[in-house]
């Protein structure tokens, strides 16, 4: 994924996060988890989004700082439902792997974005 390409990226991101948790066996452990990945996970294109629209550059920056935090927040319920083995780690590394190109691609538009007005 490229820097130009963060918004529809996370957005099909987001829809697949959707559907790995709507596979997830109905349990209150998967609920819960599953829960906290879809919010977090659509969090992501949803901040981008507000990012996009921004009318200055400081409100961009919070935005995509926001996203960044919410890619963090679906790393960490990713690592959950692999670790306590509600979904197979194969199924999983796509994800994980998409999830860790969002995180890089954010640091570097959020440092850059920082350089260039001093924020």
């Amino acid at each position: 994924m490229k820097k130009n390409d963060i918004g529809e990226g996370s957005f099909c991101f987001g829809v697949r996060i959707i559907k790995m948790v709507s596979a997830l066996s109905k349990n209150i452990a998967s609920d819960a988890v599953g829960k906290q990945v879809v919010r977090s996970g659509t969090s992501i294109g949803a901040n981008i989004a507000e990012a996009q629209g921004a009318v200055s550059k400081k409100e961009f920056v919070y935005h995509m700082n926001i996203a960044k935090k919410e890619a963090r927040e679906t790393l960490f319920w990713l690592r959950i439902i692999c670790e306590a083995e509600l979904i197979s780690e194969n199924k999983l590394k796509n994800l994980i792997d998409e999830n860790n190109q969002i995180i890089a691609i954010l640091v570097t538009i959020v440092k850059t974005s920082q350089k260039k007005d001093n924020l």
